[in-house]
């Protein structure tokens, strides 16, 4: 009998290997940002990328089918991995509650829901333009236009 693809080592790895690169990448952002003044800026900035590519990636390996072994890859690799090292929601409630408690109750407001609101934007400015290539894609090879209309 067979193991589920979450219990294989392949898939495993495929996710360990990008979350240690995602989180690897955050880190160093973070590094390299500086704060400005009391408002922590990486961690919406690092949401709002991550929120983008997710959006992106959904849409570019929807076109390759559900059955492709690259879009399965991709998504692990990139979606769970990359993106869930890169992302951190934890970070931004910790900010949150950070700027709450030092007296920026309005600062927290914004700063959370503004993030939120810019993550649910680049999610879908991801999905529009990896649908506008593919469509170009498409338009460009003749076998790749059966793909889009599926």
């Amino acid at each position: 009998m067979a193991r589920p693809s979450h219990l294989r080592w392949g898939p495993i790895g495929l996710v360990a290997l990008g979350g240690a690169v995602g989180a690897s990448a955050r880190e160093g952002l973070s590094l390299l940002i500086p704060n400005l003044g009391p408002m922590p800026i990486v961690i919406p900035l690092i949401n709002i990328v991550g929120a983008f590519l997710l959006g992106y990636l959904y849409e570019a390996v929807t076109r390759l089918g559900p059955g492709d072994s690259r879009a399965k890859n991709l998504k692990l690799l990139l979606g769970t991995g990359f993106c869930g090292g890169f992302t951190t929601y934890s970070s931004l409630a910790t900010d949150t509650a950070v700027l709450n408690s030092n007296g920026y109750l309005p600062l927290a407001f914004v700063y959370a829901l503004g993030t939120v609101i810019l993550g649910a934007f680049a999610t879908w400015a991801g999905i529009v333009i990896a649908a506008r290539a593919n469509a170009r894609r498409a338009a460009h090879t003749p076998d790749a236009a059966s793909t889009v209309t599926r």
